[in-house]
């Protein structure tokens, strides 16, 4: 207030001169009088001032006196009422702490270190009121729990463990209010031996959170040589709610795993491994009306293998530690969300082997499993499972032998996610972990038996069951697979291939008014590893895509869509090496089927593309360098009495090959991948609704290409289409599914300065799907396309003994036959490849284009109706220096009901072109 006043005195001081003397803007009477008025009224404000600043002065001493009064009073007044205080609490306190050994009111006493477990407990706070004592350590390293509240008032927190010791259980919170106490953590652990649990976290009482629970000590590294790492301890549960309202604790983490002991010049029968990861603790339940269910704690990541060195010999070991698995969410009791899963645990590493000898082992551990979420009981989504953990690497290898091993751990499966309520959504399933890459193979290793390989993904978490009124869970995706792990200068007899992926999950179902999931995703494969400088025997080879997974069911609508099957890896690069068998992509996965419905169905899954064949350099191939090929689409779900059917996915694309250079040499091989049939539709409703359509064929994978100076005998081919799926037929009142189209075939490679006895041909194009007949429907469904035939690859400053021939275009579907009503058209066959260029080379047999393919025949109509038109045929391919291919034949027209036309018969197609002869048109179809 002082310092206030001084600011005010000093601004009006500053004030006084300016505006208590204002001098006249001229020397007329009105400047003279309009000075004088400003002036007279500054003076007057600084009387006031005065008058103000005198008033302050005696209200800043008024209150320096108050507050020195008052400072006197309480200084005589503190040490009288503190000692009434204390004398009042020990009255009321003393008859229940001797009778019952706790306070009325008041705080606990924390546990006591170093002495006996009993000790080592908290204290109970005051029966009314008052916080547990926290917990401390014992002297064998137990944790102490923590003391428990009254009737107000938080549990104390558990004591933390030591040298491996269990941690406490937190305290209860108080019965009326309070939260639980934090569970005490579990001690680290020595020498090589496992971390401690951690405590369970305090229950509340009325009201109230439930404690978390303590995390798991970690396991002790290895001491000794070959000696196997400690497991980690194991989180503990949360605590629950309270019994009206308040959230379930969290789960605590576990501890990790320790490392193996490494061995250098010893021998070791079974040993060096990593520790496991301990478990995630369970989430606490929501006990009440209203609050959250706790999370499941993380699983503790699995501990790495020791190296193995010197001229050692190991039987079994050098295995990284599993990854603990995730804990469960808790159970949701009221309004309010189920608890989540916790994550998996990565596997542990496998250590490296180096100038030594290890019959089985050197492979990473595998990921922990990801911890379900779980339900909730009225009104709330369900909790999310946890993904799951990574696997493991598998070890380096360098001048040494292996017999079998060096494989990356496998991903861990994603948990289930947790059904909701009455009204709410299912949640989502995690996803799956993925494969462990494999490790190198240096310095002139021998892997004798298989190795070197990725591991698989994990499979994705199933996506839960939504309420009454709600969705269906997403479903996890599948984990990818490992890639193989690099070869150089070494031998390996089969293996270096890169792991599966990992299957998606199922989607979530919906109870009645809401929608079914689409099933979770396939992983992908993982690639084959790089081969330079070696010898393999079988393998490096892409992985294979994993499963889509299956959509959900619908009680009140359509059902859950297929889901999509993950791609196949590619093969590894080849530099300067001989490969017997191997180096293709890997095979795309199939796509997921399709849940149940009430109403329209779901749509099948489309297959995952295959992966590419790898690259071939200085190299021999005896079989292989393939793409993969693509993976087949799914079938169309059901529908219920009124609805359309489920249309087919699609098939996956075929992988193209690799390139072949610098004086490399394939016997059979090089070959691009068939794609993937498409699947079929599925029929209308019994009632109404139309037939769904069949998925289209996947393309072939093209052939790679042969350059500098390279060799194939028997290869270098484009893979054909897939087949387009069947439409889906149709009861009443509607149309029959349309065939699914073939896919086109692929390309031949280029070949350039080399030497191919049988091939470098385009791919045949699919053949189209047939369309859905109608029992007593307005039309049939049309066929499908035939697939392009793949054009034949250039061939330039080369030697081909037979082949550049373009691939054959694939034949038209039939239409389908109808009741009542009009067929369906045949579908158009599809037009036949080119041959390819020639240049400075010699082709002694081919050089020719593809055929045109076939058109399919229109429908028939059975009681009243007309018959389809058939469809035209495909042109035939055109040809460089051979002759041009004959054209496709129309498609017969399809014959009339008792009243009604026939269809028209479809064109022919035209012939190819070439300067050795041009192809004839085919022949016009048949009119119904």
């Amino acid at each position: 207030m002082a310092d206030i006043g001084s600011t005010i005195r000093s601004a009006n001081a500053a004030a006084a001169i300016p505006t208590t003397g204002v001098l006249a803007a001229a020397e007329d009477e009105v400047s003279s009088a309009i000075a004088a008025l400003f002036s007279t009224q500054g003076q007057a404000f600084q009387a006031m001032s005065a008058q103000a600043a005198a008033f302050h002065a005696r209200f800043v001493q008024a209150l320096s006196c108050s507050a020195g009064a008052y400072t006197l009073a309480e200084g005589a007044n503190a040490s009288p009422l503190q000692a009434l205080e204390h004398s009042l609490l020990n009255a009321v306190n003393t008859p229940t702490q001797s009778l019952l050994g706790r306070p009325l009111i008041g705080n606990g006493a924390n546990g006591i270190a170093g002495g006996t477990l009993a000790q080592a407990n908290g204290g109970a706070g005051g029966i009314l009121f008052g916080n547990g004592g926290a917990g401390a350590t014992d002297a064998a390293g137990q944790g102490g729990a923590g003391g428990a509240a009254g009737l107000v008032g938080n549990g104390g927190a558990g004591g933390q463990g030591a040298n491996g010791g269990t941690g406490g259980r937190g305290g209860a919170g108080g019965f009326l209010h309070g939260n639980g106490g934090a569970g005490g953590a579990g001690g680290a652990a020595t020498n090589g031996a496992a971390g401690g649990a951690g405590g369970a976290g305090g229950v509340a009482g009325l009201i109230g959170n439930g404690g978390a629970g303590g995390a798991g000590g970690n396991g002790a590294d290895a001491t000794l040589a070959g000696e196997n790492g400690g497991a980690g301890g194991a989180g503990g549960a949360g605590g629950h709610g309270g019994v009206t309202a308040g959230d379930g604790g969290n789960g605590g983490a576990g501890g990790a795993g320790g490392k193996g002991g490494a061995v250098s010049g010893g021998t070791i029968n079974s040993g060096d491994n990593g520790g496991a990861g301990g478990a995630g603790g369970a989430g606490g339940r929501a006990a009440g009306i209203f609050g959250d269910a706790g999370d499941g704690g993380a699983g503790g990541a699995g501990g790495n293998s020791g190296a193995v060195s010197g001229g050692s010999t190991v039987y079994s070991g050098d295995i990284g530690g599993a990854g603990g698995r995730g804990g469960d969410g808790g159970v949701g009791n009221g309004i309010g969300s189920g608890g989540s899963g916790g994550l998996g645990g990565r596997g542990g590493d496998a250590g490296t082997v180096t100038d030594s000898t290890l019959y089985s082992g050197d492979t990473g551990g595998a990921g922990g499993a990801g911890g379900a979420g779980n339900v909730t009981s009225l009104m709330g989504n369900g909790g999310h499972g946890g993904n799951g953990g990574d696997g493991g690497g598998g070890g380096a290898v360098s001048n040494s032998t292996v017999h079998s091993g060096d494989t990356g751990g496998t991903g861990g499966d994603g948990g289930a996610g947790g059904s909701a309520g009455a009204i709410g959504n299912g949640s989502s399933g995690g996803q799956g972990g993925a494969g462990g890459a494999a490790g190198a193979v240096t310095n002139g290793s021998h892997i004798t038996d298989t190795g070197d390989v990725g591991g698989g993904g994990g499979i994705g978490g199933n996506g839960a069951l939504g309420g009454f009124v709600g969705d269906g869970g997403r479903a996890g995706n599948g984990g990818a697979g490992g890639d193989g792990g690099a070869v150089a200068g070494s031998t390996v007899s089969a293996g270096d291939n890169g792991g599966t992926g990992g299957a998606g999950g199922v989607g979530g179902s919906a109870a009645y008014v809401g929608a079914a999931a689409h099933g979770g995703g396939g992983g992908a494969g993982g690639h084959g590893g790089a081969v330079t400088d070696s010898s393999l025997t079988t393998g490096d080879n892409g992985g294979a895509g994993g499963a889509g997974g299956v959509g959900g069911n619908n009680a009140g609508g359509p059902g859950g869509d297929g889901g999509v099957g993950g791609a196949g890896g590619d093969g590894g690069t080849v530099t300067g090496s001989v490969v017997g068998a191997g180096d293709n992509g890997g095979a795309g996965g199939a796509g997921g089927t399709v849940g149940q419905a009430r109403t329209s169905g779901g749509a099948g899954g489309a297959g995952g593309d295959g992966g590419r064949g790898g690259s071939v350099i200085a190299s021999t191939v005896s079989v292989g360098d393939n793409g993969g090929t693509g993976g087949a689409g799914a079938d169309g779900g059901p529908s219920g009495y009124l609805g359309t059917g489920g249309a087919g996915g699609a098939g996956g694309n075929g992988g193209a090959a690799g390139a072949l250079s610098q004086s490399s040499t394939v016997s059979v091989g090089d070959h691009g991948g068939a794609g993937g049939a498409g699947g079929d539709g599925s029929g209308g409703g019994a009632i109404t609704g139309n037939g769904g359509a069949g998925g289209a064929g996947g393309v072939g994978g093209d052939a790679g290409a042969v350059s500098q100076s390279s060799t194939v005998t028997t290869g270098d081919v484009g893979g054909d289409g897939g087949a387009g799926g069947s439409g889906g037929s149709d009861y009443v009142f509607g149309v029959g599914g349309h065939g699914g189209s073939g896919g086109a075939g692929g390309a031949g490679g280029a070949i350039t300065d080399s030497t191919v006895g049988t091939g470098d041909s385009g791919g045949a194009g699919g053949a189209g799907g047939n369309g859905g007949s109608g029992i007593e429907a307005y039309q049939g469904g049309a066929g499908g396309a035939g697939g392009g035939g793949g054009s034949a690859g250039a061939v330039t400053d080369s030697t081909l003994m037979s082949g550049d021939v373009g691939g054959a275009g694939g034949a038209g579907g039939a239409g389908g036959a109808v009741g009542f009503g009009t067929g369906g058209h045949g579908g158009a066959g599809g037009v036949g490849g080119n041959s390819g260029t020639v240049t400075g080379s010699t082709v002694s047999t081919g050089d020719n284009g593809g055929a045109g393919g076939a058109a399919g025949d229109g429908g028939q109509a059975i009681t009243l109706g007309n018959g389809g038109d058939g469809g035209g045929g495909g042109a035939g391919g055109n040809s460089g220096a051979g002759h041009g291919a004959n054209g496709g034949n129309g498609g017969d027209g399809g014959g009339p009901g008792l009243i009604g036309a026939g269809g028209r018969g479809g064109p022919g197609g035209a012939g190819g072109t070439g300067p050795a002869g041009d192809g004839t048109t085919g022949q016009p179809g048949q009119s119904g």
